[in-house]
């Protein structure tokens, strides 16, 4: 029986074991590269950062671990009639990216306010778009189904398969760092931290983990306060793929089991980061990048030896001229 979105989410879920993540990382082979470990090139900030360069996938971000990894654990009854999945930018890439490689059909459900840039990559990659309001938008990723629509979900968040595929970097950063103290994680819907932290806790327990955030959303920061998930205001901004309206409950077991904690930025030290990474290194990373070398940069992730996971690069072509010329950029415009 092909299992759908709404099965998926029903489930509890675990920390993937480190079995499961070594089966992921040769799932992934192929899919998914091995991302450098470089030093930041900034003689004066706060801790020792470092960043790990989920920018150089062949999506340009981290999300091909996980769809790569999720499509792979699916069955071939599940695959037949395509894959598609809720996405604001490159969760999308990177299933359509995976469907190419393996030659089935993607669909892919976005909101109105999705970076045009990110909307175009995925149309080149052979996948469908569909541009949704907001609200419907949300239902595809909560519900995991939309009318008409008889597809597997590849679920990028709360799966168990994407868990495993986002705890291959952690097991990166232990392999290439060691010693390292902080490990700082943007979060979205909680899936790339919490897959990371499963890693690292089963390895170095001693390892801190902290999602980062922007003002933009704080809905981590609520729940942490507030013992559990709250709704919080979303704003509109140009950083995408992170400030959910809450934080989804299935996921928060796993939050509060894994994470150390919450840091935040404001959207100006987001853009600063922006442009320091590609002045510093030249690495270029779009707004969810920025925001763990935000933190870092600030001293809200503490001292010692710190890897910030900068997981993706698909910034929009304006915005990065407007960040290299001293400007925080507007949020994107909606679609039709």
């Amino acid at each position: 029986m092909i299992q759908t979105g709404a099965d998926i989410y029903m489930q509890t879920l675990q920390p993937p074991t480190l079995e499961d993540i070594e089966r992921a990382r040769d799932n992934i082979r192929g899919l998914a590269i091995r991302t450098p470990l470089v030093r930041l090139n900034v003689a004066d900030a706060p801790a020792e950062i470092f960043l790990k360069l989920e920018n150089l996938q062949p999506t340009g971000a981290f999300k091909v671990r996980c769809q790569g990894n999720v499509v792979k654990s699916a069955t071939s009854e599940e695959l037949e009639p395509g894959v598609f999945t809720g996405s604001s930018g490159n969760s999308g890439t990177a299933l359509a990216w995976v469907a190419r490689h393996f030659g089935i059909p993607a669909r892919v459900y976005a909101p109105q306010d999705a970076p045009q840039n990110k909307l175009e990559a995925i149309k080149e990659l052979g996948a469908r778009v569909h541009v949704l309001p907001y609200e419907d938008w949300w239902n595809v990723l909560m519900q995991g189904r939309y009318p008409g629509e008889n597809g597997f979900f590849a679920n990028a968040v709360n799966s168990q398969a994407a868990l495993a595929g986002n705890a291959t970097i952690g097991l990166e950063i232990l392999e290439d760092l060691p010693d390292v103290d902080t490990v700082v994680v943007p979060f979205g819907g909680g899936g790339v931290s919490c897959g990371i932290a499963s890693a690292i806790r089963a390895l170095k327990p001693d390892v801190r983990v902290l999602a980062a955030e922007s003002e933009a959303a704080l809905p981590l920061a609520a729940a942490l306060e507030a013992g559990g998930p709250v709704p919080v205001r979303h704003s509109n901004s140009f950083i995408s793929g992170l400030g959910a309206e809450s934080v989804l409950p299935v996921m928060w077991p796993l939050i509060s089991e894994l994470l150390d904690g919450a840091v935040s930025s404001t959207l100006d030290e987001v853009a600063a980061a922006i442009r320091l990474l590609f002045e510093s290194n030249r690495v270029v990373t779009e707004g969810a990048g920025a925001v763990a070398p935000a933190a870092a940069l600030s001293g809200k992730a503490g001292p010692g030896k710190i890897v910030c996971v900068v997981s993706g690069g698909n910034i929009d072509t304006h915005h990065f001229i407007d960040v290299l010329s001293g400007r925080r950029p507007g949020p994107p415009l909606p679609k039709d």
